[in-house]
């Protein structure tokens, strides 16, 4: 038992490290841990997904959190014990910076790294929205069938709507 709870620890704290760009870039660290650990199913993650982005808090942890309470047996020490790993590297990076960058603010290379990590954001979360998209889209493979035509009508006009209503709050 203390194996797993390392191993979480150790997943988490991994996530938590190079998943840069918010809750959503987890998701293919969770994919990964999906299939190597079968800590939860497919079904299982989307309805993560979907949990967490309509509970408050933010997406990640509240993901982390389920996973831990989840591979545990429903132990709530899993649950705080992968959402601590999934935060720890974030504090411990930032308090470093803070201190570094005080005196290294106006230097090219930190202004450079900072202008590349842009677009490596942009791709974990682009990467994350394809695998939920063909999830949601094909949940039993490429098949064509009247459930996948409804879902893609209903994507399509809510994009439409978002769209043209662009001053139109999310709720």
């Amino acid at each position: 038992m203390l194996s797993l709870y390392w191993t979480l620890f150790l997943e988490f704290f991994k996530t938590g490290l190079f998943s840069v760009g918010g809750g959503l870039a987890t998701i293919p660290f969770l994919y990964e841990m999906m299939e190597r650990y079968h800590w939860f199913t497919e079904q299982d993650l989307l309805n993560m997904i979907a949990i967490s982005e309509s509970t408050p808090g933010p997406i990640g942890i509240n993901m982390a959190t389920y996973v831990g309470y989840h591979a545990t047996g429903n132990n709530i020490l899993g649950g705080i014990l992968t959402t601590a790993a999934l935060v720890m590297p974030s504090v411990i990076i930032i308090c470093v910076i803070a201190r570094v960058l005080q005196s290294a603010k106006d230097n090219p290379y930190v202004q450079d790294a900072f202008y590349g990590l842009r677009p490596a954001s942009c791709a974990l979360i682009v990467s994350a929205a394809i695998g939920v998209v063909v999830s949601v889209l094909f949940p039993s493979g490429f098949v064509l069938n009247q459930s996948f035509w409804i879902n893609l009508g209903l994507i399509v006009l809510f994009g439409i709507v978002a769209f043209s209503f662009k001053k139109l709050h999310p709720i």
